[in-house]
């Protein structure tokens, strides 16, 4: 992958996609959305881009369908459809349209040029950023995919007027982690918000892509500094796993998973990392004032702890966390000793 990430702000970028394409020559277009987004965003973006001779691919909303079928389907559908290798796939959705719809592009007959039009606050300042695409095995996040940059991505606040409450606080809850792990005065910022419309949070976007933006540039294959965008994801994304595959259990979206993930590993950086106690506190008040508190039985726990050793970010046998030392100051490939896990889930479920 290139160290180079193309990002455009703005409605006016989508009116100029026509004349860029053009000139690339590509062949066919092609236009990936979910049951959502081709519901509520889809007409508006072809009004926009004048797009009204590409075709459509429609896949089933929801991280259930993140997985190597929905891919064959499209591969398929491609394929039937005449796309060639100078054909090019626009993503326009959230996260799992942006992830999967990356992997399609990437694996399509060796590589086809994508573009990613993120309509989702997590999308916008989180998943379409940093070039990592991929699907998930099974209920293990993410552990088939390959990094690559798309031509562009064009984030406009417009498509956030489309969202529910908990798809704007799922999205709030990774740039609460931007601020965790790079700014304190960010951080502070942000905590600070009583107001979670899309008026208020839209003036912190750009922030947001830019600090995840500074960090892939200086580590784009995440061997080293990339690592602390994984601050609450080691046990956030074991439990957002557990929750996909449990029928007694609601689904969690990423965000409000990954906020179970940061409050639990604010604990253990207590006792890994040195933070101060206060500051964990901290941490776990001011997600709780925006997520409501999840029950875990001592099963539940301990099934999420099974999921632990398939974690991407492991070396051998050993579970590596990203821990913090204090707000702005992360530490990567932390081990962390397993009786310290109930200790973390006591905290998160004590009042």
């Amino acid at each position: 992958m290139q160290n180079k990430i193309n990002i455009t702000f703005g409605k006016s970028a989508f009116s100029k996609l026509p004349k860029k394409f053009s000139e690339k020559k590509y062949s066919r277009v092609f236009i990936l959305v979910d049951n959502n987004t081709n519901k509520f965003c889809l007409s508006d973006f072809i009004s926009i881009t004048g797009f009204d001779k590409a075709e459509i691919l429609i896949m089933e909303a929801g991280e259930e369908n993140k997985h190597l079928q929905t891919c064959e389907n499209l591969w398929k559908n491609l394929s039937n459809k005449g796309a060639d290798r100078n054909s090019v796939l626009i993503n326009l959705g959230g996260g799992v349209v942006t992830d999967l719809g990356g992997f399609v592009a990437c694996t399509f007959k060796r590589g086809i040029d994508f573009y990613n039009i993120p309509t989702t606050l997590l999308a916008m300042v989180d998943a379409s950023v940093g070039g990592k695409t991929g699907i998930d095995l099974g209920s293990l996040k993410n552990q088939i995919g390959v990094i690559e940059e798309p031509k562009q991505v064009i984030i406009d606040p417009m498509w956030l007027e489309t969202l529910p409450k908990n798809e704007i606080r799922s999205g709030f809850a990774e740039m609460l982690k931007h601020g965790i792990i790079s700014s304190k005065k960010y951080w502070q910022t942000l905590k600070e918000l009583t107001d979670l419309r899309v008026s208020t949070l839209k003036e912190f976007i750009k922030p947001s892509v830019k600090i995840k933006k500074e960090v892939v540039l200086k580590d784009p294959r995440e061997k080293n500094l990339r690592k602390i965008l994984n601050f609450g994801h080691t046990l956030g994304h074991a439990i957002e796993s557990y929750f996909l595959i449990n029928l007694n259990k609601n689904k969690l979206l990423h965000g409000e998973a990954i906020v179970i993930g940061m409050i639990l590993e604010s604990y253990l950086s207590i006792h890994c990392a040195g933070l101060n106690i206060e500051v964990a506190k901290d941490i776990k008040t001011t997600f709780l004032k925006s997520f409501k508190k999840i029950e875990f039985s001592s099963d539940d726990k301990k099934e999420i702890v099974k999921l632990l050793k398939h974690d991407k970010k492991n070396i051998g046998d050993k579970i590596n966390f990203v821990l913090i030392s204090s707000i702005g100051k992360p530490k990567i490939d932390v081990q962390v000793p397993e009786d310290l896990f109930e200790d973390a889930f006591n905290f998160y479920l004590s009042d």
